[in-house]
């Protein structure tokens, strides 16, 4: 219990800078709720001053009193009292809901572009062991969750309080005893409350984590929705899904269930208090003691009280939710970010492009290493094709060079610089990148193009198309340039995508390239027109190829044969197979297939 509510607190504490900024849309809010709550107070009493009024009439018309009857006059004038209580409770009411509403959204307002802000500075090892549906889910449905909480209970929790006391006061000024006995309701209430609570909670955070985990696997499997259907696995998807939403279903019966046994069991307690006031204030009431008018306003105070604490509790399913959604955002919010930019940051001011790894040493765990000693020089304008089988750590490699992750111990410079002496932003700068797995937004074909270079003028798109041979496909489009790319980015095939990205490196005009498969989608004609346009496009840039075609390996001025994180060999494709090494073991092993296209191109 300790520890719930010191992490509730810690919420809250995370919370606060947030709210901040709207403090006095909160401090009017909270103003015209007490308002409304005095209003709200003060209308029972006022109600009362009726009926007493006519019992007091009646009784005298029975009696046979000379001249009595029922005092219209004094009646509409407490009507209209009445009245104007009521409508100034109204317009408190409104205007506290505007107020707050107001301060509300902005405060979510703010939180989402924090969350968005934080998440571009987080490394890219924190999404490679988190979901992206559990992510999304922490964007849009927990902050969904904490701003719907806020907005239903912050007023009700306010009022409630105001109600309680302000009712307590009017009842003690009514009758003493009958007080003392309705103030039991109080402590029970609050007792079954946080019972409750203390059970529902930590299913409430199960439900919270079980909706994150459904998000990521439709996620993943709306993704790859046409590699589920190629393989049938439709029923072992299907299967996930159930397991996640039956765990989903669960959590949520049990978090909401136990909740709503909090009214029911509040509402026992007062009804049980106003069976026992009743009895009581009868008795006054026949002895003389107690105005029939005081003892219906009596009566009206103990609802006041047992309102809003029902409310409340009702509302305790959306405030757990709330403070377990708040765990799941502020957990992102407290992530360890990147390694900070060295300061000063290093700058290189005409950037040539030759890299070197020097005794460089990374793990993704510290218990596990992937690069042991690794050492490479690459010169200024070579292609260099990375080559090794799978998982000897090709793609960590550019993952090091790119600093998406920083090296244990070693070094990668360019141009003799640490690339950690540099901002991340300069850096990448410097690169363009095509990778296997196409990125296309939802936007036209031009659009995505210039996504490389945002100040690029039309014929600039247009000549960095032509160059990856993708402008003819283009121009066959009806819309051309301004053709829309759908959203799932599939009214295009995949080879055409993978032709878009390449012009998109094209047009960013980098120091340094990076190709991953870059050619893997196109087809034979498509993939020889783009050899050449991409051997002139590597003219005088470095350019590092994860390689797994032929032409490409054969193409390059260097070769680094990686396996186990080290580089085993280094040299040409003449170089290597004539070393008679672990090259030339893995090349007739995986490229034996290729030895037509060897023939032919010789």
């Amino acid at each position: 219990m300790r520890n719930k509510n010191t992490n509730i607190r810690s919420n809250l504490k995370q919370l606060m800078p947030f709210l901040r900024p709207y403090r006095f849309s909160f401090v009017f809010a909270i103003i015209f709720i007490i308002a409304s709550t005095v209003f709200m107070s003060i209308a029972p009493k006022v109600e009362g001053m009726i009926t007493t009024q006519l019992a007091k009439d009646a009784s005298d018309i029975l009696k046979g009193v000379s001249g009595a009857g029922v005092d219209f006059t004094y009646i509409i004038h407490i009507l209209i009292v009445c009245g104007s209580v009521y409508l100034c409770k109204t317009l408190s009411q409104i205007v506290s809901v505007f107020l707050l509403t107001n301060a509300i959204q902005n405060t979510m307002h703010d939180l989402r572009n924090a969350l968005e802000h934080k998440i571009h500075k987080l490394p890219v090892s924190y999404f490679d062991t988190n979901q992206f549906g559990d992510v999304l889910s922490r964007i849009t449905n927990d902050i969904d969750a904490v701003s719907n909480a806020l907005q239903q209970s912050f007023s009700q929790v306010i009022s409630a309080v105001l109600s309680v006391c302000l009712a307590v006061g009017m009842m003690f000024s009514i009758n003493f005893w009958m007080t003392i006995i309705t103030l039991l309701i109080i402590p029970c209430g609050l007792l079954i409350t946080k019972v409750i609570v203390g059970i529902s909670q930590k299913h409430f955070k199960a439900q919270q984590d079980a909706l994150g985990v459904l998000n990521g696997n439709i996620t993943e499997m709306y993704t790859g929705f046409n590699e589920i259907m190629l393989y049938n696995r439709q029923d072992e998807m299907i299967e996930r899904f159930r397991s996640s939403n039956d765990k989903l279903r669960e959590s949520a019966f049990k978090a909401q269930f136990i909740s709503s046994t909090m009214s029911p069991s509040i509402s026992l307690v007062t009804y049980l208090g106003i069976g026992g006031v009743a009895v009581l204030g009868t008795l006054n009431a026949i002895n003389g003691t107690l105005a029939v008018g005081n003892l219906q306003a009596f009566i009206r105070y103990i609802w006041q009280i047992n309102d809003p604490i029902s409310q409340v509790s009702q509302l305790s399913s959306a405030i757990q939710s709330a403070f377990a959604a708040m765990s799941r955002v502020f957990a992102i919010l407290n992530e360890p970010e990147e390694v900070k930019e060295a300061e000063p940051a290093a700058i290189i001011p005409e950037v040539k492009g030759n890299v070197s790894f020097e005794n460089v040493k990374f793990g993704y765990h510290p218990d596990k290493t992937i690069i042991s000693n690794l050492n490479a020089e690459v010169k200024s304008g070579q292609m260099v094709a990375i080559v090794g089988p799978t998982g000897a750590g090709k793609t960590t490699l550019i993952n090091l060079l790119l600093r998406f992750y920083d090296v244990n111990s070693g070094s990668i410079k360019i141009d003799g610089i640490d690339i950690r002496d540099m901002k991340r932003d300069d850096l990448r700068a410097m690169f363009g990148m095509v990778l296997q797995d196409t990125w296309l937004f939802s936007g036209t074909i031009f659009e995505n193009i210039r996504y490389g270079r945002l100040n690029a003028r039309k014929d600039e798109v247009i000549e960095a198309a032509k160059t990856a041979n993708v402008h003819h496909f283009i121009r066959t489009l009806s819309d051309g340039y301004d053709m829309f790319i759908n959203e799932e980015g599939n009214n295009i095939s995949q080879g055409e995508k993978q032709l878009l990205t390449i012009a998109r490196a094209i047009l960013k005009n980098p120091q340094i390239l990076i190709l991953d498969e870059a050619t893997s989608s196109v087809d034979t004609r498509l993939e020889l027109m783009l050899q050449t346009a991409m051997k002139n496009v590597m003219k005088g840039r470095t350019s590092f190829v994860i390689a797994h075609r032929l032409s490409t390996i054969r193409s390059a001025d260097l070769i680094l044969v990686i396996n186990n994180g080290d580089i085993m060999e280094s040299g040409t494709h003449e170089e290597l197979l004539a070393k008679k090494g672990f090259y030339e073991q893995l090349y007739n092993s995986q490229f034996a297939s290729c030895a037509d296209e060897i023939e032919s191109d010789s």
